[in-house]
């Protein structure tokens, strides 16, 4: 598994393996999900949720960036 947090977006990418990417879809407002290139039984191999600073609790940015993983976060999706 890989993170990767762009501060200039403000932006999380966990990305869960290298399968190659096909199609992704907005689950809900700044939560995209990215799907494999298997179409019968289609699975989610990142998650890109924009606006992180504002989704998850103040010590996220810090520890991520100090590498302190894994990190135990709780998504607010309200």
């Amino acid at each position: 598994m890989r993170f990767h947090y762009d501060k200039k977006e403000d932006a999380l990418y966990i990305r869960f393996n290298e399968s190659p990417y096909q199609k992704s879809e907005e689950i809900q407002q700044g939560i995209i999900f990215d799907y494999d290139k298997n179409r019968k039984n289609r699975k989610i191999i990142g998650i890109e949720i924009l606006d992180v600073s504002q989704k998850f609790p103040r010590q996220f940015k810090s520890e991520l960036l100090k590498r302190k993983l894994p990190l135990i976060l709780t998504l607010n999706l309200n």
